[in-house]
């Protein structure tokens, strides 16, 4: 869980809240179509991540854009997302000032038609 360091303690609380109240509505048109909690960038480059759910062991459901013109929806795991070496010893970050001003699948609209994530 050494992924949990790298978001703040209420965003990570919201992000389970999330898993939870979905994990029975998936599959259904019930399903919720939440905003991103937070975003992942590379300090360094083009990668970014909107994540709106996640359970206690990092796996997530966001919007994943790796810098190659071609965003997609779906699981990731956040150990993943942090355990990228990145150059001069950085890490992949949290965006602190992000507020989200639409839905994950708002989002992910916008950003097929521009090939990347816009947030």
């Amino acid at each position: 869980m050494e992924w949990t360091k790298h978001i703040r303690p209420t965003d990570l609380q919201q992000l389970i809240i999330n898993w939870e109240e979905q994990q029975p509505l998936k599959g259904t048109r019930l399903e919720n179509d939440y905003e991103p909690v937070v975003k992942i960038f590379n300090p360094v480059g083009a990668a970014t991540f909107l994540i709106s759910e996640c359970d206690n062991e990092g796996l997530a459901f966001g919007l994943s854009d790796l810098g190659v013109g071609s965003p997609e929806l779906g699981y990731i795991s956040m150990d993943e997302i942090f355990s990228v070496q990145l150059p001069g010893g950085l890490t992949m970050e949290q965006d602190i000032y992000f507020k989200p001003k639409q839905t994950l699948s708002q989002y992910a609209d916008e950003a097929r038609s521009k090939g990347r994530i816009v947030a």
